[in-house]
């Protein structure tokens, strides 16, 4: 009964269609909101709820250690990866092909996310994602409030890292279950590798810059954003969905995916920039700042510092140690603030010239342009 269910999520999405009146982009990005994001989180869950009982059966502190890292997947997110995905798939077969053999595939992609993000968070240090505690946090906690031995935090991080790898294996035992030819799916594989290997370099160079700023630049900065976030966010995924529906590596679609997805994954970087220093907490889920007070040469930051004036830069030198509000407002008045917006413009419009000539399913064509507006001027 439960497959039945995601099956008729799945192809609901496929199957709507905007009414007279509607805001097209709105009508599909309504539908695969709350159809597509249903069926993924019910693939997960029912997935996991298996792996969670099997790794029970060890120990029971094994299961509490597997339902920490399944909540880690379940608790928030928005899905982004799992929907592009789709939509590259989508965007190639058309509208009748039937979702339930490839979804697992698309919800895998959640599990590789959910990896990513914990060990990002040890890596950065991070103490609350998604307005709760990060898992290394959590964890930490948990042993204190058991009394063990040792540091806690060293326990934390040990555990995060665990969770971030058993998430990895997850996401490819969970790949294994889609049911594709099995030619198709090792292109499928061939795609995913490459995009675990293109996040794990944007990952090492962003922990670089973060210790060698002084060699950095903006152009190494978009080169960060390319690798850890444009790659695994928009554009692989993408092209991962085109895999799924057995597209060539040399067809068209291929290259208008491979165009739109580094530009909107880029702009979402971008974004991503901004809300670090200046969105609002309680959207974000994540404290304002951060980046700034570790000096993080991020894009924005790196703007900032070349066109700041002489004297802005010496005001940013001395603020580096104060109120991050006031190294904030710095950084606006150096017209960097200005400098991304019309950067992330740029990029969305060069997102949307890529789907204009691209062989691609009429709805697929309005959800991408939908989502290259909604994934690049979010507030979370």
């Amino acid at each position: 009964m439960a497959n039945d269910a995601v099956a008729g999520n799945a192809t609901r999405v496929a199957q709507r269609r905007p009414g007279d009146g509607d805001d097209p982009v709105r009508a599909v990005l309504a539908a695969y909101t709350h159809d597509l994001i249903t069926a993924v989180d019910e693939t997960l869950a029912t997935f996991l709820t298996a792996e969670v009982d099997s790794l029970t059966e060890i120990d029971i502190s094994m299961g509490r250690f597997a339902a920490t890292a399944r909540e880690a997947v379940l608790v928030g997110g928005k899905r982004i990866r799992s929907t592009f995905a789709y939509w590259g798939w989508r965007g190639a077969v058309g509208g009748t092909e039937a979702l339930p053999p490839v979804l697992p595939a698309l919800a895998a992609l959640e599990l590789l996310h959910t990896f990513a993000l914990v060990h990002d968070d040890v890596m950065d240090a991070s103490t609350t994602r998604r307005g709760r505690p990060t898992a290394h946090v959590a964890i930490a906690e948990q042993h204190i409030a058991a009394g063990h031995r040792g540091d806690p935090g060293r326990f934390g991080e040990a555990v995060a890292v665990l969770i971030g790898d058993l998430c990895m294996v997850w996401a490819d035992r969970l790949m294994a279950q889609a049911t594709v030819p099995s030619a198709r799916l090792f292109e499928v594989r061939r795609c995913y590798d490459q995009m675990r290997v293109e996040t794990v370099a944007g990952q090492y160079l962003d922990v670089l810059g973060e210790n060698d700023p002084a060699s950095w630049s903006v152009n190494r900065a978009l080169r960060v954003a390319r690798y850890k976030t444009a790659s695994y966010t928009v554009q692989r995924p993408l092209l991962f969905g085109a895999c799924l529906a057995g597209v060539p590596v040399d067809d068209a679609l291929v290259s208008a995916y491979t165009r739109y997805g580094l530009a909107v994954g880029e702009a979402f970087q971008l974004r991503d920039d901004l809300l670090g220093v200046y969105g609002d907490p309680a959207d974000t889920g994540k404290p304002a700042g951060d980046d700034l007070r570790t000096g993080k040469p991020t894009t924005l930051l790196m703007l900032a510092r070349e066109l700041a004036t002489p004297a802005q830069l010496r005001a940013m030198d001395r603020a580096g140690d104060g109120p991050v509000d006031r190294l904030a407002e710095l950084v606006e008045e150096t017209g960097a603030v200005a400098r991304v917006e019309r950067m992330i413009a740029e990029r969305v419009s060069d997102a949307l010239a890529a789907l204009d000539a691209a062989p691609v399913d009429r709805t697929a064509r309005t959800a991408l342009t939908g989502l290259a507006t909604a994934a690049t001027s979010r507030r979370a």
